[in-house]
């Protein structure tokens, strides 16, 4: 059981059952924006479809196919999951000055990171099948950390607060099911790459009870 739990064909059925719950959620989310017009759903399901499509690198990724520009675009696309989601958190704060600070850091951080990604060399990103490597250029490890680490704060602080307010159990799933999901993509950098698709298919299956 061990063996296969670490096997390729772990890997790729993993993967696969992500990218197809990712996707149908993220429909969900499109046709719960477009009835109701939400900026937050708009910028959440954005967020999402972007995370289904880091996810089908990483089935393109198990299946044994490899190029240096799925890798950048990769680290890009797991940044860019957790900066839509908190922008879609900083929606629900009815501060407008704050919501275009962020959008003016994120532009500017995206920015010198995909400078970053297209000026460094990355390295192989897969270790034993899995999304892992620790030794990434360092102008890509501190973009993606100053990318995402605000983001991730954003998410916790707005997610507190507008449980707090509401004290709703499915609000809770989102909350915890968006935190995960931004953490997942983010693992690589702290050195915990067996949790990548657990995280990921845990916070898939929050995200789909808090909005279904």
């Amino acid at each position: 059981m061990v063996s296969f739990l670490t096997s390729e064909l772990f890997v790729e059925i993993s993967t696969v059952v992500i990218l197809l719950l990712s996707i149908g959620l993220s429909a969900v989310i499109t046709q719960k924006f477009l009835a109701k017009r939400s900026k937050s759903l708009l910028y959440w399901g954005s967020g999402l479809w972007v995370f289904a499509v880091s996810v089908l690198i990483e089935v393109v990724f198990a299946f044994n196919v490899y190029s240096g520009f799925l890798a950048g675009a990769y680290l890009f696309l797991v940044a860019a999951i957790v900066e839509l989601l908190a922008l879609g958190s900083m929606f629900l704060v009815k501060n407008e000055k704050l919501r275009l600070s962020y959008i003016v850091f994120m532009v500017v951080t995206s920015v010198v990171f995909i400078y970053f990604l297209l000026t460094e060399q990355i390295p192989n990103l897969l270790t034993s099948f899995v999304v892992f490597n620790p030794n990434l250029p360092l102008g890509v490890l501190i973009m993606s950390s100053v990318i995402t680490f605000p983001a991730a704060i954003i998410l916790i602080v707005v997610a507190a607060l507008s449980y707090m307010k509401k004290k709703s159990n499915k609000l809770l799933s989102i909350i915890a099911g968006v935190i995960v999901v931004s953490v997942a993509g983010t693992l690589y950098i702290v050195g915990f790459p067996a949790f990548l698709y657990y995280s990921e298919f845990i916070g898939i299956l929050l995200l789909w009870y808090g909005f279904i």
